[in-house]
C-alpha cells in the first residue's frame, strides 16, 4: 500500500478495497456471512449507481492498484473486482 496518496480519491479508494479485501477473506468467527453477504451486494449496488465518468475514474484505479500490488490473493481480488462488483460485463 502507498503511503502518500496522489489525491483524496486514490486514498478513498486503498480505504474502501481494504474494507471490502477484509469483508471478502474474513472467516466466519470475524464476520456472520449474512452479514458479509449484505456488505457486498451494497456495494454492488453502490457501483451500479456510479455515473461513467466516476466508474471510469474507479476502474483506472483499480488498474492503477492492482499493478503495484505485491500480494498475489490481493492483486487477484484488485484484478476481479470490476466485474465481481458489477462495474463492468463479464
Amino acid at each position: 500500500m502507498t503511503a502518500v496518496y496522489p489525491s483524496l480519491t486514490r486514498a478513498m479508494a486503498e480505504a474502501f478495497v481494504d474494507v471490502l479485501w477484509f469483508v471478502e477473506s474474513c472467516e466466519d468467527e470475524q464476520m456472520h456471512p449474512d452479514d458479509a453477504v449484505k456488505v457486498l451486494e451494497g456495494i454492488a449496488h453502490w457501483a451500479t449507481q456510479l455515473t461513467d465518468d466516476q466508474r471510469t475514474e474507479l476502474l483506472h484505479l483499480l488498474d492503477t492498484m492492482a499493478a503495484a500490488e505485491q500480494n498475489p490473493a490481493r492483486r487477484e481480488f484488485l484484478e476481479g473486482f470490476a466485474v465481481g462488483f458489477g462495474l463492468v460485463d463479464e
